[in-house]
């Protein structure tokens, strides 16, 4: 019989679902093979999944292997999930239970960057309607991220632990090093982890990606306290994220120094339970225009960022289970604090006040309901409500203390006081619901319905961005954009329909969905004379051609489409595994698509299992997208498709050797979420898709005690 251990990648069908490593009983104390296998309240399915031998650094690659999920990269680390169309804040992300903002106002830092590949115990993807419990702002859906931490031992000797990580690759010579450590008994838990993760410029099938090169160190100390039914945990962090390209930002990271902690109490009974949790983080970012890239050839165009960041929460919920199934509820809050300032080091006398402390609260109560109604039937009904509080401080800048002509106030001057004067205090009243069915016909054949309401405030940046510029939670569309201040919440009105098949070989779980959004924010083209002509000016300043500004408006959107995730048992050792996704997004107040929109996609892969070893061969196919945003100017990607080998072999119950080869045919592509290139580069010109990498060999070990 196959044991499991507690490290695994999890994906939430309906219902939220378990996946977990299995391994044959002959390293199972210490390994965890690709196969994965989701346990649901009411069905299970065994998927292979092969994400555990890469070094990649991003935790959000991981995420393109959940059916209906893809990521928006913008560099190397800044990896930021999609799911069905949806991204950025709409996507609720946790961290070891935290709710984490990130600290620069264009998502260098998004949430999944503090929790690296190589330290993951599973990645949580909810799958379409996401659970009310799941956080606070699940509009797009839910991720839940959890690092490693050990177990408590069996008595009262304290017994070591842990794990060594090393790996390298070749396409930008990148080396990865992390160890983590726990001493512990049946009463305390001591852990230490620390982590170094580096690379170079990313090489492509004819030339070099300038800007990609990334450096980052963590260190991590927790405890862990348990007695009976009692148990606490401490955690203290420390992310320090070094030079490291953003190649389809206007800037590149200098550093990004964040502090992590965290304390957490959970009390389990017979037939109820307790948790609670408080966090906070401090962010300290710089970027700049000059230091990894080509610096600017007019020394008025040089730019600094500093940006500050300050998070703070908690949540309390408790759960009680009866004859009939479960009720869950709770109360959770949010703090996000930002100030950023930008300068010019060739320019003492400039500077922008871009954001002045501003401040985002939430406060949400939760109730959920999960009940069997009849002997096949399940139901999953949910409510929140949550009350968001946002203001900021006044701004000010160099472009404010321009003199305009014939004595009348200059743009930037009318921009500036136009925000100062304004109510900048705003509250919002959301609710969000949720109702779901299943229908379990038979032990091959289930049905599922789900119905909801969903909500969403105005981030900081879409609320407060006084001046146009390009500080947009990391959207990389080349454009400026202005905030409005008096934009409504989104409200999200959602279908969706499914099954779920399983016999002795085959297993398929499709759905689709549709989508309406009211309120959705978008850039639309600025009716702010004032900014439209601080755009022109700096440009005839300047000698650039910046297209006239956006401003965040409310429209009206819909979002439509078909996921599914598939396997195919062929024999004992040889399977066959899948997922395709497609999604259309689009305005619905007037004729055009939504901006970075994944295209429709597929993986699937062939894999033979043995006792010690494995080898999975994989095809990713994207179609080409020309469903784009004439809005934003964005540019058709021509379709492609991949070969990728990848296996890993047991050495012995400790030891294990990954490998594979990505792109095994050294093609050239482009991929649709990249983005366009900011940096000047010879191989690669300014506002032309950035490539994919080239062939890339890599090697992982990994051993466990």
């Amino acid at each position: 019989m196959l044991s499991r251990i507690l490290v695994s990648v999890v994906v939430c069908t309906g219902v939220c679902t378990v996946a977990t490593f299995t391994v044959s009983p002959a390293i199972a104390d210490h390994y965890h093979p690709e196969e994965l296998l989701v346990v649901g309240q009411y069905d299970r399915r065994q998927i292979d999944v092969a994400d555990t031998v890469h070094i990649t650094p991003d935790s959000a690659a991981l995420v393109r292997r959940a059916p209906g999920a893809n990521i928006n990269g913008n560099g190397p680390l800044t990896g930021i999930p999609q799911y069905r169309g949806m991204y950025g804040s709409r996507v609720n992300v946790e961290v070891n239970g935290m709710t984490l903002s990130s600290g620069g106002p264009n998502w260098m830092d998004p949430p999944l960057s503090y929790a690296p590949t190589a330290q993951l115990e599973s990645l949580r993807v909810y799958r379409g309607i996401a659970p009310v419990s799941s956080g606070q702002e699940t509009i797009g859906g839910a991720i839940n991220v959890t690092t490693w931490s050990g177990e408590f031992g069996n008595d009262t000797n304290f017994e070591s632990s842990g794990r060594i990580r090393l790996g390298s690759q070749t396409s930008n010579g990148a080396s990865l090093l992390g160890a983590t450590v726990i001493s512990a008994n049946n009463t305390h838990r001591f852990k230490f982890s620390s982590l170094r993760e580096q690379a170079n410029n990313t090489d492509f099938n004819g030339g070099t990606i300038d800007s990609t090169e990334y450096r980052r160190d963590r260190h991590d100390v927790g405890y862990g306290y348990q007695i009976g039914n009692h148990s606490l945990q401490i955690d203290a962090g420390r992310n320090e994220t070094g030079d490291s390209g953003t190649p389809a930002l206007p800037m590149d990271i200098e550093f990004i120094d964040s502090d992590l902690a965290s304390i957490k109490y959970h009390f389990d009974g017979p037939q109820w339970s307790l948790s609670s949790k408080l966090y906070y983080s401090d962010i300290k970012h710089g970027m700049s225009n000059y230091h990894l890239r080509q610096a600017p050839s007019i020394s008025s165009m040089w730019r600094r960022n500093i940006a500050l960041g300050k998070n703070i929460g908690f949540r309390i919920d408790g759960q009680l289970n009866d004859n009939h199934g479960s009720w869950q509820f709770g109360i959770d809050g949010h703090k996000e604090n930002h100030i950023s300032d930008i300068d010019n080091p060739k320019s003492p006398m400039f500077f922008v006040v871009n954001f002045n402390d501003a401040t985002r609260k939430v406060l949400g109560l939760f109730a959920e309901r999960n009940i069997k109604i009849f002997s096949n039937w399940h139901g999953e009904f949910g409510l929140r409500h949550n009350q968001i509080m946002m203001d900021a401080g006044k701004v000010d800048g160099t472009p404010a203390l321009m003199s305009g002509m014939m004595g009348m106030p200059s743009p930037g001057q009318t921009l500036r006081d136009q925000f100062n004067n304004s109510d900048r205090s705003q509250i919002e009243s959301n609710t969000d619901w949720i109702a779901k069915l299943y229908y379990r016909k038979d032990e091959i054949l289930s049905y599922y319905i789900g119905i909801a309401q969903k909500m969403r405030a105005p981030s900081y940046q879409e609320r407060y961005l006084w001046l146009p510029l390009q500080a947009t939670a990391g959207l990389a569309d080349g454009r400026t954009y202005t905030g409005n201040i008096n934009l409504n919440s989104e409200t999200a009105h959602e279908l969706e329909l499914g099954l779920d098949l399983r016999n002795v070989r085959l297993e398929l779980s499709p759905r689709v969905f549709y989508r309406h959004v009211d309120d959705y924010i978008q850039g639309t083209p600025s009716s702010n004379i004032s900014a439209s002509m601080f755009v022109a000016m700096m440009n005839n300043m300047n000698g650039t051609t910046n297209t006239p500004p956006l401003e965040f408006n409310n429209v009206d959107a819909k979002f439509y489409g078909f996921d599914m995730d598939w396997s195919y048992q062929l024999n004992n050792n040889w399977s066959l595994q899948g997922v395709v996704n497609y999604v259309r997004a689009k305005r619905d107040d007037i004729s055009d698509n939504l901006y970075r929109i994944a295209p429709t996609n597929t993986l699937a892969g062939l894999r033979y299992q043995s006792t010690n070893w494995s080898m999975t061969t994989e095809a990713v196919l994207y179609a080409q997208q020309n469903k784009v945003s004439k809005t934003n100017s964005e540019q058709v990607t021509a379709g492609y498709g991949l070969v990728n080998l990848k296996g890993y072999w047991q050495l012995n119950n400790e030891l294990r050797l990954g490998f594979g080869i990505d792109n095994v045919l050294n093609k050239k592509y482009r991929d649709h979420q990249t983005g366009y290139n900011r940096a000047r580069n010879s191989d690669i010109k300014i506002g032309h898709r950035l490539p994919g990498q080239e062939r890339n060999v890599f090697i992982r070990l990994d051993y466990q005690w």
